[in-house]
């Protein structure tokens, strides 16, 4: 359940950068190190956003508190071998984003079940910088 509200939440993020002219390279992309959730690039920037979608009653400031030390240079090192795979891409500004989605469980007014809204509370440009 929760891999498929996280894809949710991914799948949000993605949807809203395409709407600002980015071009969605990979979602989900692995390698020994991790995975990046989405891989995104214009004409100057090379996107790399780490997604983290969470419920109302979270214990994590909303995921922020999820992107530890560790996280951020496992993300770090899986972006070096993205880049090392696609040469073509290494004339491009890197920059490290985070996506904090907010999944809330409201009632369906026609059948009463349980519906999920998604949306992004908050996008942070540059969340950290490669030393």
């Amino acid at each position: 359940m929760a891999k498929q509200v996280g894809d949710r939440g991914e799948i949000l993020v993605a949807q809203l950068l395409k709407d600002h002219g980015w071009q969605i390279l990979e979602t989900q992309w692995r390698c020994r190190w991790g995975e990046l959730d989405l891989i995104a690039c214009d004409r100057q920037w090379l996107l790399f956003v780490e997604v983290k979608t969470r419920s109302d009653r979270n214990w994590d400031a909303d995921g922020s508190l999820a992107i530890t030390p560790q996280k951020r240079d496992k993300i770090i090192k899986s972006a070096s071998v993205f880049l090392a795979k696609h040469p073509p891409l290494a004339h491009l500004a890197c920059r490290f984003d985070v996506a904090l989605v907010r999944r809330s469980i409201s009632r369906d007014e026609s059948s009463n079940l349980p519906k999920s809204n998604f949306y992004l509370q908050a996008y942070i440009e540059q969340a950290f910088i490669e030393e």
